[in-house]
Formats: structure tokens, sequence, C-alpha cells
């Protein structure tokens, strides 16, 4: 993981945020890390449609399995 110094991170945060690796860096002052930046990975984007062909479904699944009339006027 790459090491900068606080000043130099203010000085070209925009920069370093667009050329961010999947490893990050970490943020420095006075040589001790103060900081972590990791490039954000959406969690749940990669779990839209994974169990797409692994899951099968029997039966209906759009009803309770209980049949009830609603013109019952008992």
């Amino acid at each position: 993981m790459k090491r900068i110094g606080a000043t130099k991170f203010k000085e070209q945060c925009l920069t370093l945020l667009d050329r961010l690796d999947a490893d990050g860096l970490i943020v420095t002052k006075h040589g001790k890390p103060v900081a972590r930046v990791l490039p954000y990975e959406p969690q749940s984007a990669g779990l839209i449609g994974s169990l797409r062909h692994k899951i099968k479904i029997r039966g209906a699944i759009f009803t309770t399995g209980v049949r009830w009339d609603a013109d019952d006027q008992s």
C-alpha cells in the first residue's frame, strides 16, 4: 500500500483519487499513519442476479395456498 504525506495528499487529492488502485493508500503525518483511503466498492450490486440459474422455484409463489371467496358473507 502506497504511503503519502498529508500535505502532499491535500495538494494532489483529486488526482490521487482519480488514480486510486485497489490497494488504496495510507496518509501520514510526521511519518505516522493517520488515515487509509480505499476505493469504494458497492456491496449490493454484485448480489443482484447472482443466484440466477441457481435456484429452482416450485409451486405457486404468488399465493398462500388458501382458497377464499371475497363474496362469501358467512
